[in-house]
């Protein structure tokens, strides 16, 4: 019998570490006996993975902030090279994270292994010379939305279009007001829900303002109640001096996530995954963007599609607004937020989101679909 096949994966942040413990639970179904291990967190362990680095050593935003962690960011990918030098695993999977794992894959490439890349780089938004490292260095492209798959195809990558594990995730049993009562909220007042990030920089740049702009809205709406997802990464430790500069009393909840977005009327979150989960639920949010000047000045020259939020990207068009950098105020929050919570068209407004969302992401079964394709992966190698 021969010795059951062994991955590397490497999640660098918390989303990445969620669709990829979704990834790998759907591959040891199919196969229990294969080898997991690498970078990530509690998704990718309860999925049967073994994490020798937790993502929260790498968890940071903006090009300003990488700069500042850059000896430590460095140490953990020298520290990765001279384990797979070691251990030659029989494929390596990179998620998403791409500063850190195209140069991963550069080096994967001069030492023989196979490497798969699960959720692609934002090569149609910035950087899209990144297209030509992926072609020298990346084997095979699993993308989530079906436009990527006809960028690689173009390009010459050989890819799959996967399906967004979206799809299929976002869930919740709970009535909204079911959901209030689990998190021992008043079913008849308002709640919103501030959703801050799961990186300590967003955490840091963006609480403080949301925190204000609550306490602004508590003024006029007395029945309003605000609750806190604490994020992967995350610990309450952390938040605790910005909390402690609030009047309201917060509500800091863990676990049951979907649940969580489902017990709020209205959301104000920071932009990337999360704000496709919470329109999936079918939630009225806002968009929120903010990261050290530098960073912004330079992603400003670079990016090159008019929106941040990964809604409005899929889609095409500005469905949820967005607050971006300097416009992320307590005022701008407060005139968005407010209607979001008593205007009685904002629930429909944001189940026709809800449904134009799901058309633009593609096809149902992402999970089972990307673990198919490290399965042909490992096949194509006892061919």
């Amino acid at each position: 019998m021969s010795d059951p096949k062994r991955i590397v994966i490497v999640a660098g942040e918390a989303s990445g570490d969620a669709h990829a413990g979704r990834m790998i639970a759907a591959l040891k179904a199919r196969r229990p006996e294969i080898e997991v291990s690498g970078i990530g967190g509690d998704a990718l362990r309860q999925a049967g993975a073994e994490i020798f680095t937790d993502f929260r050593e790498l968890a940071v935003m903006g090009l300003v902030e990488v700069l500042k962690r850059y000896r430590e960011i460095k140490a953990v990918f020298n520290q990765l090279v001279e384990r797979l030098r070691r251990e030659k695993p029989d494929l390596l999977i990179l998620v998403d994270y791409p500063g850190f794992n195209l140069k991963l894959a550069k080096q994967a490439h001069k030492l023989g292994i196979p490497v798969l890349y699960y959720i692609s780089p934002k090569v149609w938004a910035w950087r899209p010379g990144r297209v030509k490292t992926i072609r020298r260095y990346v084997d095979h492209m699993a993308v989530l939305f079906p436009f990527e798959e006809t960028l690689y195809q173009n390009a010459g990558v050989p890819v799959s279009c996967v399906g967004h594990p979206l799809v299929d995730a976002v869930h919740s049993d709970l009535s909204t007001g079911q959901a209030k009562a689990h998190f021992e909220l008043a079913p008849e007042h308002r709640v919103l829900g501030l959703f801050p990030g799961s990186r300590r920089s967003e955490v840091e740049a963006l609480l403080p303002i949301m925190l204000q702009t609550a306490e602004k809205i508590k003024q006029r709406h007395f029945d309003l109640e605000v609750l806190l997802p604490l994020a992967p990464g995350l610990d309450r430790a952390f938040l605790q001096p910005m909390l402690k500069q609030s009047k309201l009393d917060i509500k800091v909840v863990s676990g049951d996530f979907y649940d969580v977005i489902r017990s709020c009327d209205a959301i104000v979150a920071a932009s990337g995954t999360v704000t496709l989960e919470i329109a999936l639920m079918g939630v009225p949010h806002l968009i929120v963007y903010r990261v050290a000047p530098m960073s912004y000045r330079i992603l400003k020259h670079l990016v090159k599609i008019p929106y941040v939020g990964l809604c409005n990207i899929v889609t095409n068009d500005n469905i949820i607004t967005e607050l971006l950098q300097d416009d992320v105020t307590v005022d701008n929050l407060d005139q968005h937020l407010t209607p979001l919570l008593t205007d009685p068209q904002a629930k429909s407004q944001a189940e026709y989101i809800r449904q134009q969302v799901l058309t633009a992401l593609g096809p149902a079964g992402g999970s089972d679909n990307a673990a198919q394709v490290i399965l042909d992966r490992l096949d194509e190698q006892d061919d």
